[in-house]
């Protein structure tokens, strides 16, 4: 005659109501396992066990629900390498570059960089050199344009690296800067719709003088704007 064994594993159920005078709480379940997990090669954070682990939205309001929404993966920041930009001293129709690096992360739904000059470049007596217009005369800070002839005149930059603009398609693609003493609203230079930690960018300042261009010092001030999304 055989012998028939059967093993039956129960595991407890757990669950919880919370409430006062003015509310009650019933948690169906609590997880059977949240955190963060990782190894040489990855980095995972989970919530295994509850009815509903997302995001979700309508009008009016999002809900995050599960382990991962309560903690931040990083946080948000915002650098840039060099906060000094020296050409040191022009000669007509010999462009001379400078750089510097922008890293932003953005543990949300992504980020935005946004950037205005407070004016064209200007010296004590009030003489300016002009933002770049390119090569054809089409750049604006709203828009790259190639600028590559030693005759072509003025200030501008280029960007290369993360979640750059699409205009600008190369190295020889420039932009003028958004001129907020002439009305020009800041644009944005940099954006991701997704998270993201320690996005760079190179950003190239140009500037090329012509021989009438006054004798001084020229200088400006470059505000950048880094804004997170949620």
């Amino acid at each position: 005659m055989g012998l028939l064994v059967g093993l039956l594993v129960v595991k407890r159920v757990r669950a919880e109501t919370m409430s006062s005078e003015s509310y009650k709480i019933i948690f169906g379940n609590f997880n059977i396992t949240a955190g963060k997990k990782s190894s040489s090669s990855y980095t995972l954070t989970d919530t295994v066990g509850q009815t509903a682990a997302g995001e979700f939205d309508s009008s009016g309001y999002i809900v995050k629900a599960g382990f991962q929404y309560l903690y931040a993966l990083y946080d948000f920041s915002f650098q840039i390498s060099d906060l000094t930009i020296d050409f040191g001293t022009l000669v007509p129709g010999a462009p001379v570059t400078a750089t510097n690096v922008l890293t932003v992360s953005a543990p949300g739904a992504g980020y935005a960089v946004s950037v205005f000059e407070n004016h064209p470049l200007e010296n004590g007596d009030g003489n300016q050199i002009p933002d770049t217009t390119c090569d054809d005369g089409s750049c604006t800070e709203a828009q790259a344009a190639p600028w590559t002839l030693t005759t072509t005149h003025g200030f501008g930059f280029n960007l290369s690296g993360d979640d750059v603009a699409s205009d600008f398609v190369d190295g020889s693609y420039f932009r003028q800067f958004a001129n907020l003493a002439g009305g020009e609203s800041p644009q944005v230079i940099m954006s991701s719709s997704q998270a993201g930690k320690n996005r760079q960018a190179t950003v190239t300042y140009k500037v090329n003088i012509s021989g009438d261009q006054a004798a001084g010092e020229y200088s400006n001030n470059l505000v950048f704007i880094a804004t997170p999304s949620y």
